[in-house]
Parts: structure tokens; C-alpha cells; sequence
């Protein structure tokens, strides 16, 4: 078989040299579509169930919710390790599931699994995205100088997080620092002792006066009317009007037993950068999807924000990029490669002392590298640090060399001896004459 092979070979060399071409050209094609990270993703599949329990000690969350949550998961296929975190008023549940398990076959059961757990009223469990610890690709800081950290914190929430999560391959978009706006009451209690009330009953009666109200139709012959009652709060001033109670047939306002303000709930950490405080974002990636389109994507958005959705004096600059990183990954990975190529071609000329055999040997380089671009990128296999670094170049010109060294010798005594062989069958017996020792 091999025989035949190199006799195709060395009679069909326009069919030989067009084959090189297109394994040229589908290589490059294949090494521009493939996955260009910095490091492997070789995390397990993972579904994270995250339940809030605001203001519950962490017994109360462990036995309320945690322990609920573990055994409606008991059933889930493919799991092959459960972990569970709780602390205060939070509930963290981790499955960890077979390799080769879809990600979203997996979240599809676990939601399944979930509608069987029993929890208090008002308590949902949610999942986790789908990234992994290493789709952590670009982190930023929100920086505007007259601008309050509740202001920053909203431009935040409401229009750059927004904007980064219709990137696509975008899994999450995780805020830090900030103050979270909110409306608060500041509740006077000698006007609860005189009015004979509760928190509780305030509380009540905003939630309650806080919404709209839908009717019906009104017909007056002609057209209909959609009729719906307004009430929803959009000032301080209408949380101070709502009714909480009445005595002796006089309303009692929420203005008239606290004060109503805007504020910010108690944070639960600090970001800071020096001596200043700050808002910052981590932009996720999906598990699975090609860092180099989602970090070109990420980029268009933050030019975007910063030219378009932002007031003036507001933007916002990056502290953190993974193109950074994959940058000096491939620069490490050429630099490498050109350094073994080049020390290849000298020991070739050095120890073949002919040019061509030489250059003949170390052309298998490059097309070997192109052949296993083309695999990787039909059988998924991303190119990173390991992938291509590993690549031995002795191995790759192991057999070139000791087939290009016989064919030299051979040629170089059909020289000296002066037979009458041609060059094509001299090369081929050279050639099965290597494949006889194999």
C-alpha cells in the first residue's frame, strides 16, 4: 500500500502539489475560525442554585431552604457530587455533573427537580449563569467626577449592564461597590404609640397602594375606552400621600407617622480604587462560546456606552481584558514556534549539507501545523497555550528527515556511479528502501 502511495506520489506530482494547496488554504480557513483562548476550559458541568432568605440566620437557611433544596435535588441523573453553602439569608447549592453532560439538559432538570421543593412564601430559588471561573473576560470601572455612588450605581444597573448582556455569548454581568437607590420611611414611634399601629402595617399598606389597577371597557356609542386606576409610586411625595389607617373617620398618611427620603440600602461590600470608592462590573462569558468574537463584541459595546448611553462627564474605562492575556499567550506560542523552526532548518543544513533536503524537511512544519488546524476545528478543540504549545517540532521531522537523508544519499551515488537510473526512480527506491527497514 505504501508502494503504491509513492509511486502516486512521485507520477502525479500536479495532483500532489494541488492537494497542498488546498491543505494551505482549508488550514488557514480553519486556524481563522478557530477558538482563540488563552487557556483551556477544562471545568466539569456545572448548575448552581442560588435562594435568598433576607434577614434569616443561617440555621433558619439551612434548615428552611437548604436542606429542602438538597433533597428535591436527590434525583437529578448524571450528578456525581452535591455541595451546599449557607450563611446569612443566603442559600448556595452546587451539582456537579458527569463530564460530557449537556449544560442545559442539565439547568432543564435541575428546574424541574426545584418545582418539588417545599420553601417558605415569597422565597424563589434561582440559578446561577451559566460561565465557569474562567469566563471572566473584561472587568470595569464606572468614573464621573460630580456624579453621587447612587447615581453611578444606577447608570449601572439600568443602562451599561443592560447593554453588555445583548452582546452575544454574554452569560452574566456581575455589579460590585455602588449604593443601591431605594425610597425609605423613617418611621416616628410616638406617632406609632399614638396611632396604635405596627411597622408591619405600613409596610402592608405601601405594598398594597403600590400598584395599578385594571377596569373594563366604558362604550359611549362611538368608542371604547380602556379605564384603569393609576398607583403606582413614582415620587417621595406619593408614599407620603397613601392612606395607612384612619381615626375617627380622618386618614392617617404615611407623611403623617415618618418621614419618606430617598437612600440606599446597607451595602455589603466596598469596591474602591486608591482612597475613592466606585462602581465595577464583571463581564461573564457563556460556558462554551469563542472568547475572541465575545471580546470583540464587548469592545463595540464599551465604545457604544461611552459615545451614546452616557451622560456627560460619565464613562466607563476597563481595569481588566482578556485580549490582554490571549495576546501574550499567541505571542508566546510564535515566538516559540519561530525559534524551533529556525534551529530546525540550521541542524538540517548543518548535518544534511544540502539546501533543498533541508528546506524539503522543514516545509513538513508549517503543513503539519495547517493539518492540525483542520482537525481541531472539526473536532472543537480550541486553540490555547496547550493545545499549541505542546507541539514537538523533532517529532514532526522525525520521519522527513531520515526518508529526505536516504533519498540525498542515493541521489548522491547515482551521481558518482553515473547510472542509469532517472531521478524519479531513484527517489522511490530510496524511498521503499526506507519503508523495507520500517
Amino acid at each position: 500500500m505504501i508502494a503504491k502511495l509513492l509511486r502516486f506520489a512521485l507520477h502525479q506530482r500536479f495532483v500532489m502539489i494541488a492537494m497542498s494547496l488546498g491543505l494551505i488554504a482549508l488550514g488557514i480557513w480553519s486556524f481563522q475560525q478557530l477558538k482563540v483562548e488563552a487557556y483551556p476550559d477544562i471545568s466539569d458541568t456545572q448548575t448552581v442554585v442560588i435562594t435568598l432568605y433576607p434577614g434569616r440566620a443561617a440555621e433558619e437557611v439551612e434548615q428552611q431552604i437548604t436542606v429542602p433544596i438538597e433533597r428535591a435535588l436527590n434525583g437529578v441523573p448524571s450528578v456525581i457530587a452535591r455541595r451546599s453553602r449557607t450563611i446569612f439569608g443566603l442559600s448556595v447549592v452546587e451539582l456537579t455533573f458527569a463530564y460530557g453532560t449537556d449544560d442545559y439538559f442539565a439547568r432543564q432538570v435541575v428546574l424541574e427537580k426545584l418545582r418539588d421543593a417545599t420553601l417558605p412564601d415569597g422565597v424563589t430559588p434561582t440559578l446561577g449563569p451559566l460561565a465557569t471561573p474562567i469566563g471572566e473576560l473584561y472587568r470595569y470601572v464606572v468614573e464621573g467626577k460630580g456624579h453621587s455612588d447612587i447615581e453611578l450605581r444606577e447608570l449601572e444597573d439600568w443602562v451599561i449592564e443592560p447593554r453588555f448582556r445583548q452582546v452575544s455569548g454574554i452569560a452574566d454581568v456581575t455589579p460590585f461597590g455602588g449604593l443601591v437607590k431605594q425610597y425609605q420611611v423613617e418611621i416616628d414611634p410616638r406617632a406609632l404609640d399614638k396611632y396604635n399601629m405596627a411597622i408591619g402595617q405600613i409596610a402592608q399598606a405601601i405594598g398594597a397602594n403600590n400598584q395599578n389597577a385594571g377596569g373594563a371597557m366604558l362604550d359611549n356609542g362611538q368608542q371604547s375606552m380602556v379605564i384603569r386606576g393609576v398607583g403606582l409610586v413614582r415620587t417621595e411625595e406619593d408614599i407620603g400621600n397613601i392612606v395607612v389607617t384612619e381615626t375617627k373617620g380622618v386618614p392617617v398618611f404615611v407623611r403623617d407617622i415618618g418621614r419618606v427620603k430617598i437612600g440606599a440600602a446597607p451595602p455589603t461590600g466596598i469596591f474602591g480604587i486608591g482612597e475613592e470608592t466606585g462602581v465595577e462590573g464583571i463581564v461573564l462569558m457563556r460556558r462554551g462560546e469563542n472568547p475572541s468574537e465575545v471580546l470583540q463584541g464587548v469592545h463595540e459595546a464599551v465604545e457604544d456606552i461611552n459615545a451614546n448611553r452616557l451622560p456627560p462627564g460619565v464613562r466607563i474605562r476597563g481595569i481588566y481584558d482578556r485580549t490582554d492575556l490571549v495576546a501574550n499567550t499567541m505571542h508566546t506560542v510564535s515566538h516559540t514556534w519561530i525559534e524551533g523552526l529556525v534551529v530546525m532548518v540550521a541542524m538540517l543544513l548543518l548535518f544534511l549539507g544540502s539546501v533543498r533536503a533541508a528546506l524539503l524537511t522543514a516545509i513538513t512544519i508549517p503543513l503539519s501545523l495547517l493539518f492540525a488546524f483542520v482537525c481541531m476545528k472539526f473536532t472543537g478543540i480550541p486553540a490555547n497555550l496547550l493545545s499549541l504549545g505542546a507541539l514537538d517540532f523533532g517529532i514532526i521531522v522525525d520521519g522527513t528527515l531520515v526518508m529526505g537523508e536516504h533519498i540525498v544519499h542515493h541521489l548522491h551515488e547515482r551521481g558518482q556511479m553515473k547510472r542509469q537510473a532517472t531521478v524519479c526512480e531513484t527517489i522511490l527506491g530510496a524511498a521503499l528502501g526506507v519503508e523495507t527497514r520500517i
